[in-house]
């Protein structure tokens, strides 16, 4: 199970990112959009399992995998120090957006 997921690190971990920037949307929409409580705790959680959590575990099975820190688990890294530094920031502007975005009034037409 461990080589799997070791020969296929790079499709995981963008596979990942990817899903973790549609479930941080889907976030957003739930909040602002559908003002729904229930669908951001959902919306929370599936940003939990597809960021932050699932990126760690697979740059720790790397590096005990490989026996050492290479471009991969550099990259982890990385992601994961911009995600509690600038990424903040980013995150921030983004919710502003989507607050503004999702709170126009509706044109009736």
């Amino acid at each position: 199970m461990m080589n799997i997921l070791v020969d296929n690190k790079w499709i995981i971990l963008g596979s990942l990112e990817v899903l973790a920037w549609l479930s941080t949307f889907f976030l957003l929409y739930a909040r602002y959009g559908l003002k729904s409580k229930i669908w951001f705790k959902i919306a929370t959680v599936l940003f939990a399992l597809t960021g932050v959590i699932p990126q760690v575990l697979m740059g720790i099975i790397n590096f005990i995998s490989t026996k050492k820190i290479d471009l991969y688990t550099l990259i982890i890294v990385l992601l994961i120090i911009y995600g509690f530094t600038i990424g903040k920031s980013h995150v921030k502007k983004l919710d502003a957006w989507a607050q503004a975005k999702f709170s126009k009034p509706k044109s009736s037409t």
